[in-house]
């Protein structure tokens, strides 16, 4: 494989601190290298003109991608700063407030007529952000605009309206999640418009930027809804980076950007979107996404914006902006993000290059210069997963920690041109073998902590994960031989996305191929268990289950959350099985997710042990 094809954006750190550059106590790890470049793509990409058995919908996007296309206007959401916020982001062409208003139904008329004045309905509650002009796109001028509202509970359909061009847009629903039992979608890299210059089937030029992200929109159009009608329990996506492909057109963002924001559920869903390599050079992002607990302070951002972190339930998320290699910031904010949340049971982190991948573009090159730094920092903070993107591959590792050795000296390389398309250690140039070793074992920093599979409990270490591509805009092989750290692996050249499941004390992972929607991989679960540690005590029988409802009534369509009490609070299995008498009125998932399905009544049981409860659904035609 060639190696350090990216490298040429070294230049200034080997002019600073010449061949081999010592690495402080700070962990500051080659603050200022942004010009690494990757490996071209494989010829391997989806081609949705291509695809007979989805033509129609082929042709039906197309016809809406007219529209799509320069409607920049399309609204984001991003998690809140915890589970009772959500953050909203548009751009509009007007300077008005920045306003959202929300309510529990979906009458969101906002005035009402008492002694002569208009006030509020009372289920209608507005909050007002801040709106500033960013740029023109096309000689329209566009204002950014950015909304926090609060006060959400747990497991409710909202509804909602942003202030757009001086009225308010359609209105719009939500669904919170359980905080105590959550799903998130992990994605990597949409890349929306990275198909540019493959010949598609229905034509025999290459692809523009347009008519690249316009097939590559489709596609992660396509993965949101295959994901979230076979997994309707989930709550929100992390994407980690990359959402969009052009680097060197603002006005070319935004077109793709345009694309990502289009699909059916992004309006409902809300994403932790993580910057990218292909986000990193302009602000489009930081004014598509309003994340929370931006660190401001960072030093050396990318004009994209800053690291970040939110907490869900016992899970604290912290997501960084690593195209930033000033390590010394990324703890900082590490530091400052697990001292907001002293209880988090799990912390994840998410970034977009990838330290332990297994694609041939990055494993061996750029994403892993960051190893010797950042892996010793998340054994420090106890870091539970970490889930990256950039190589367009599928990969999970074992459980790894640092070696617990120094790694103060970085080697550089010191590359030259005719060394990077050395491949697999075959050349006749003695110095060019020698540094390229030098720079494998000077990286060789990670031990092996635990290799079991399945469930494994309180394991040490930290699981590390590379998303495929989300929509198959292109993808990388995989390298050679399989790293030694690599507990399974995989590229069938289609897309794919993993739920993760947080219910207490597990994190579960599952991994899918889109088109088929068949697992890739087999479940892996870590849980945190101390009684699991302990050989004395005797299993203690379920006595009853209880749930927080008995009858409920839905509209076809519509969904509801029931949840099961198990007692005694001590029961060693507090495992529940949901079930419907009739799956054609109502479903319910392993969540208690009840699906209205059509008119009619269905019986929703639960099983914990030998004990049962139950709940009437009616379902009534919209």
């Amino acid at each position: 494989m060639p190696w350090f094809r990216g490298w040429a954006g070294m230049e200034d750190f080997m002019n600073k601190f010449g061949k081999k550059a010592a690495m402080s106590g700070m962990a500051v790890c080659l603050a200022g290298i942004t010009g690494l470049t990757s490996l071209a793509a494989t010829e391997h990409w989806n081609d949705n003109s291509a695809k007979s058995a989805i033509s129609y919908e082929w042709e039906q996007w197309k016809t809406k991608w007219e529209s799509i296309k320069t409607d920049y206007e399309k609204i984001s959401l991003s998690p809140g700063a915890d589970a009772s916020k959500m953050n909203y982001a548009w751009y509009s062409r007007t300077a008005d407030q920045a306003k959202i208003r929300i309510s529990k139904t979906a009458d969101m008329t906002t005035t009402v007529e008492a002694n002569g004045v208009n006030t509020y309905k009372e289920n209608v509650t507005e909050f007002s952000g801040t709106s500033v002009e960013y740029k023109k796109i096309d000689d329209v001028t566009y204002y950014a605009n950015k909304v926090t509202a609060t006060g959400l509970e747990s497991d409710t359909v909202y509804y909602y309206q942003y202030f757009l061009n001086g009225k308010w847009s359609e209105v719009k629903s939500l669904r919170t999640g359980n905080t105590d039992n959550f799903s998130f979608m992990y994605v990597g890299d949409p890349q929306i418009g990275a198909s540019k210059g493959q010949i598609p089937s229905e034509a025999e030029d290459k692809q523009t930027n347009e008519i690249a992200a316009r097939n590559d929109a489709f596609s992660w159009n396509k993965t949101l809804n295959v994901a979230l009608n076979n997994h309707p329990e989930i709550d929100f996506i992390v994407s980690a980076g990359d959402q969009i492909n052009n680097t060197s057109d603002d006005n070319g963002q935004e077109l793709e950007y345009a694309g990502l924001l289009a699909a059916d559920a992004m309006p409902g869903m809300p994403i932790a979107a993580t910057i990218g390599n292909h986000d990193s050079k302009f602000a489009n992002y930081q004014n598509h996404f309003n994340v929370p607990n931006p660190y401001k302070e960072e030093q050396n951002a990318t004009p994209a914006g800053n690291d970040y972190y939110y907490s869900y339930g016992d899970a604290l998320f912290i997501v960084l902006n690593t195209n930033n290699y000033n390590c010394a910031a990324h703890e900082a904010l590490i530091k400052k993000a697990i001292a907001s949340a002293p209880g988090a049971k799990w912390k994840i982190v998410t970034f977009h290059q990838d330290i332990y991948g297994s694609g041939l573009d990055h494993s061996d090159s750029d994403g892993i210069v960051l190893r010797t730094q950042l892996t010793t920092i998340f054994d420090k903070y106890d870091i539970d997963v970490v889930l990256q993107g950039h190589d367009h591959t599928y990969s999970r590792s074992y459980m790894l920690t640092s070696d617990g050795k120094e790694h103060t000296v970085y080697s550089d390389g010191n590359i030259k041109e005719e060394y990077t398309d050395i491949k697999d250690n075959q050349s006749d140039d003695a110095a060019a073998l020698g540094e390229k070793k030098e720079f494998l074992e000077q990286n060789l920093c990670y031990k092996i902590a635990d290799k079991r599979q399945g469930t494994i409990n309180n394991p040490e270490g930290v699981l590390y994960m590379e998303a495929n591509s989300a929509t198959g805009s292109k993808y990388y092989n995989l390298i050679s031989t399989q790293q030694d750290y690599i507990a399974n692996r995989s590229q069938t050249w289609t897309p794919s996305y993993s739920v993760i499941d947080i219910t207490g004390d597990s994190l579960t992972v599952n991994t899918y191929d889109v088109n088929s929607n068949k697992a890739i991989d087999q479940t892996f679960t870590i849980t945190k268990r101390e009684e699991d540690n302990k050989n004395t005590s005797q299993p203690v029988a379920v006595s009853t289950v209880q749930l927080n409802k008995s009858k409920v009534t839905l509209k076809v369509g519509q969904k509801v959350t029931i949840k099961a009490t198990i007692k005694p609070d001590n029961a060693t299995d507090k495992n529940v099985e949901f079930t419907s008498s009739k799956k054609e009125v109502a479903t319910v998932n392993p969540k208690g997710i009840v699906t209205a399905k059509k008119a009619g009544t269905a019986t929703i049981m639960v099983k914990a042990g030998n004990k049962k409860a139950v709940c009437k659904v009616t379902v009534k035609k919209k």
